[in-house]
């Protein structure tokens, strides 16, 4: 695919997203923020994570909300929504009859990190609260990836890709990547040995200061060494630990935070703009 990446700001039936207007290979695509949606306490307001603490009448009611957001609402019962293991398994989807799609709901809450996609109106939805989202698109496909600091070290990125240009069809130079929003190196402080590990796996700049890792970078260079076009991952998300009032953040908020998410869903034409 040519040109470049771009996320913009903007807010549609009272939810904010950060999303490619453009909608590039017909792809609907979004990284939600923590407004606009009904949940309380420290999982205010669009809570969507399942599996975090909150109400879950409330998290399905801010499911309802996002998919409205995004003109999507007809789609909701085939959503694909893995349940996030912080591992490498990726969940491959290459038709969009029930079966399928319900046999790729299944695998998905078997335990997955990845979801690639090359369906039409299967809407594909992950979590976060400081890892690394991962929007990935190809013609006709895209991937969601989940990638914490296990998943950036086992190359889930580099695993997503190759199962998306298997389904594609494609090479990673046809592949663009929208980096969402997560937790930047200076916010993210680990155990000394954690950085020297990160540091032998990608560079120095993977552990600024020798006491921090930068998984945006990791991932990035990951995507790189893969073969996608350094001028086709946009990466340009404030980092969650800091900027609380618009994402969750395990590290900022203690533990105890909502989940906001990424979303991807190939529409057939009409579908799924807003």
């Amino acid at each position: 695919m040519s040109g470049a990446p771009h996320l913009t700001r903007h807010v549609s039936r009272g939810v904010t997203l950060l999303s490619d207007v453009r909608r590039p290979g017909g792809v609907t695509l979004a990284f939600t923020e923590r407004t606009g949606g009904v949940s309380s306490g420290p999982y205010a307001s669009l809570n969507l994570g399942d599996a975090c603490g909150d109400d879950a009448g409330a998290v399905s009611a801010n499911r309802v909300r996002l998919a409205d957001a995004l003109g999507i609402g007809h789609l909701s019962g085939r959503l694909v929504n893995p349940r996030q293991v912080h591992g490498d398994h990726v969940v491959t989807i290459t038709s969009g009859a029930p079966a399928a799609v319900a046999a790729a709901q299944r695998e998905a809450r078997e335990g997955a990190d990845a979801v690639v996609c090359a369906a039409a109106d299967v809407p594909v939805l992950l979590c976060f609260a400081d890892c690394v989202p991962v929007v990935m698109v190809a013609p006709g496909a895209f991937a969601v990836v989940h990638s914490g600091w296990r998943g950036t070290m086992a190359r889930i990125c580099a695993k997503a890709l190759d199962a998306l240009t298997a389904s594609a069809g494609c090479v990673a130079g046809e592949v663009l990547c929208y980096v969402g929003p997560h937790i930047s190196g200076a916010d993210y402080e680990v155990p000394e040995d954690r950085a020297r590990r990160f540091s032998a796996a990608f560079g120095d700049g993977a552990a600024p200061g020798g006491d921090h890792v930068d998984l945006g970078f990791a991932v990035r260079l990951t995507l790189e060494a893969c073969g996608v076009r350094t001028d086709a991952i946009e990466d340009d998300c404030p980092s969650t630990a800091s900027c609380t009032q618009r994402f969750f953040s395990y590290r900022g908020e203690g533990g105890t935070t909502g989940r906001h998410g990424a979303v991807a869903v190939r529409t057939e034409a009409g579908g799924g703009t807003r």
